[in-house]
């Protein structure tokens, strides 16, 4: 492993953990003793992306975070909060089995997530995602979100 601070091509592994579906490696250059951290993840055959107008492009993981954090955006959600939702959402789509995954089954799972997570960004995800013609049809998107809401807090009359 080539290290980041001198660039010496040899390193020595100190500590491996299993950190859900990846392995991570605290390593120390054997050149300048500098301490770093690698994670390694096994690559999983190709998983293509099927669009609404039938194009295939290969799922790229990266595209996803970006779509969830601009959702998340200046919202109060603790650390590593979106980059798990991806993990799991990337771990779903691998179980699947199926080398071709229509898009709107990856933006179901997003929407799923997110709801439970945050509504203000399941909102501006769905905003996107989802064909709102006017007003009216996003009203009742909130409107079955502040149900949802109202329901989980209030509390149970029988235990």
């Amino acid at each position: 492993m080539k290290c980041p601070f001198c660039g010496f091509k040899d390193s020595q592994v100190v500590d491996s953990r299993d950190v859900g579906e990846a392995i991570r490696r605290r390593r120390s250059c054997l050149e300048c003793s500098a301490r770093f951290t690698t994670y390694e993840k096994v690559l999983a055959k190709n998983l293509y992306v099927v669009k609404k107008d039938d194009r295939r492009e290969e799922f790229q993981r990266e595209k996803l975070l970006l779509g969830i954090r601009k959702a998340c955006e200046k919202r109060p959600l603790p650390v590593g909060t979106i980059e798990k939702l991806v993990d799991e959402i990337e771990s779903e789509l691998y179980k699947l089995g199926r080398a071709e995954i229509p898009s709107t089954i990856i933006g179901d799972m997003v929407m799923r997530k997110l709801e439970t997570v945050d509504h203000i960004a399941y909102i501006r995800f769905a905003s996107v995602y989802r064909p709102f013609s006017d007003l009216e049809s996003l009203k009742k998107a909130v409107d079955k979100l502040v149900k949802i809401q109202r329901h989980r807090q209030q509390l149970p009359l029988l235990q």
